[in-house]
């Protein structure tokens, strides 16, 4: 069996000080999830808490389910700090499995149903994952049999169980485990956790290495919960979480599940995105809110767009907030045109903070249509330069951020975290981006996606943007290209809206019209079917700049 150092606690990164500030601000609350699962099933024990579109869960049946799973598991020999490993789609099941994982003190490793052996394997190793719970079947792909192949390089790994399957050997059957009408006692279940306990491992998205495990506790994934949720969202019991992204990552974790549940509010996961049926559930089960990745709204606006009748199902929705990419102005500007009673909110976070800055329904149009909001009260904000100094407001620098929903470190990882994370508490995002004098960020790219031509400095998003501006483009992704002479220039690969842009109508269009820099402009253009992305939506430039490198030097691929 792995040995594991222990676990960061807040004392370890913060001092007293910085503790008891924290909690007598009321930004860490001291909560247990399980709290608030007790007062909605003795509060409002009927109400539905969640569907997905196969069934539904009151509050009642949900804390009968997930104490039952949790005794299960206590009697699987999980315990206090275990780490259980849930990769399901967006089920029901996946709520009662993390409720149960929290009431018994273990630790929630959520992992994408996208992902295969390699990275599957990685995470139960580098988790140290006792239990695995996985859909029987998904998409087609058979997840008892990849764990089957894989198990035997996983020796932590000592309990597999199926979700929506048939009997197997060597697999426990998740219907098996909660069936029955008892709810287990405090005495079967064990004390609840501390808040400050590890809560949940969440893995990076991976666009450019090894994904990272970041480790929240039940305060700092709450401190988001109560400042978007609450307090910028204003979710409440007569909300229902329209959560379409994947619950099994940052965003949908902590807003699509966790909020409603801590909050009050009912959700409908949604498993397979389709921009045509999600407008049919948000209406079926008018929803009113959303938080997704920009890509989801970008494709819900094309359905618009080709559909404008359509508009009319979301006539339930106040709210959708989009982070992940900063949101072009031609897409904010079409969305408030489109569905003026539903507003468009950006969202800037990561992993490791999940909440740095958003826009709010109070803000000004401009303040919307230009930023990415300002940082939440309790939030370190910081631009910095590449000395790590702070720069004067509207100064483009890196992003760096700390405060209550900052993360306690990398899993296991004490070097990443110390070079991720000052002695203050400050973390380095590895995001470009400006404060204005009002405070409000704006995102403009990645470090590592800058592209340097003859000495000068390029961000891409910014390219990006101008391009999206153009009627014929669809999306875009820009990368850097090698060249002999100015050791890199601009690729663009497009996603077409009807007839293919051409590299000269670009140019043009961008010299003409958005009037840039010459340097900026694109100077190799690919026109693509799709763009490849994780499944939150982000972009894999690295996917793309192999290939520009061999539309420079055919050959040099693999």
């Amino acid at each position: 069996m792995t040995v594991l150092a222990r676990a960061p606690r807040p004392e370890d990164v913060y001092d007293a000080a910085t503790v008891a500030r924290f909690r007598s601000s009321r930004y860490w609350r001291d909560e247990t999830l399980s709290s608030y699962i007790d007062r909605w099933a003795a509060e409002r024990p009927g109400k539905v808490i969640v569907t997905d579109g196969y069934s539904a869960l009151t509050a009642a049946q949900l804390r009968g389910q997930a104490y039952r799973l949790a005794a299960a598991l206590r009697g699987l020999g999980v315990g206090p700090g275990d780490r259980v490993q849930v990769q399901l789609p967006n089920w029901n099941e996946f709520v009662v499995a993390y409720v149960a994982v929290a009431r018994i003190g273990a630790v929630l490793v959520p992992t994408m149903p996208i992902y295969r052996h390699d990275e599957v394997l990685y995470t139960l190793r580098h988790s140290g994952a006792a239990v695995s719970i996985v859909a029987g079947e998904f998409r087609g792909f058979d997840y008892p049999g990849m764990l089957e192949e894989i198990r035997p390089d996983a020796p932590d790994l000592r309990q597999v169980v199926t979700v929506r399957a048939e009997p197997r050997t060597g697999t426990l059957r998740f219907e098996d485990l909660i069936a029955g009408d008892s709810v287990p006692q405090p005495a079967e279940l064990g004390a609840p956790p501390s808040a400050d306990d590890p809560h949940c491992v969440i893995y990076t998205s991976g666009t450019e290495s090894r994904p990272k495990g970041c480790l929240h506790t039940f305060n700092t994934l709450t401190f988001t919960v109560h400042a978007l949720g609450s307090d910028i969202l204003a979710m409440g019991q007569g909300d229902v979480m329209f959560m379409p992204s994947p619950i099994t990552h940052a965003t949908g974790l902590a807003m699509g599940v966790a909020a409603p549940l801590i909050l009050g509010a009912g959700m409908h996961l949604m498993d397979a995105w389709d921009p045509d049926a999600a407008l049919h559930r948000i209406a079926e089960y008018q929803c009113t809110m959303s938080m997704t990745a920009t890509p989801f709204v970008q494709m819900t606006l094309d359905r618009l767009l080709a559909s404008p009748e359509s508009a009319a199902l979301l006539s339930s929705m106040r709210q959708w907030a989009s982070a992940g990419a900063p949101i072009p102005e031609v897409l904010l500007r079409n969305w408030s045109e489109r569905v003026p009673g539903c507003a468009l909110l950006p969202v800037y976070g990561r992993s490791e903070g999940l909440l740095v800055t958003a826009c709010s329904g109070t803000d000004s149009p401009g303040q919307v249509l230009s930023s990415d909001g300002k940082a939440l009260p309790g939030i370190v904000l910081e631009i910095r330069d590449d000395q790590g100094e702070p720069v004067p407001p509207g100064t483009e620098g890196e992003i760096c951020h700390g405060g209550p929903g900052l993360m306690l470190g990398y899993w296991q990882d004490p070097e990443r975290t110390a070079a991720s994370i000052d002695d203050r508490g400050v973390s380095r995002s590895g995001d470009l981006g400006r404060v204005d004098a009002a405070g409000y960020l704006r995102v403009t790219g990645r470090i590592k996606d800058m592209i340097i031509r003859g000495g000068t400095n390029i961000s891409a998003a910014e390219v990006e943007n101008h391009l999206l501006a153009h009627p014929k483009v669809a999306a875009v992704a820009v990368v850097a290209a090698p060249d002999m002479r100015l050791g890199e220039k601009a690729c663009a690969f497009v996603v077409s809206r009807g007839e293919p842009p051409t590299l000269d109508e670009l140019t043009a269009f961008l010299r003409h019209e958005r009037r840039i820099a010459p340097q900026k402009m694109p100077e190799l253009l690919e026109i693509v079917d799709v763009l490849p992305t994780t499944t939150t939506g982000k972009v894999q430039k690295f996917l793309l700049r192999d290939r520009a490198r061999e539309l420079v030097e055919p050959g040099s691929g693999g």
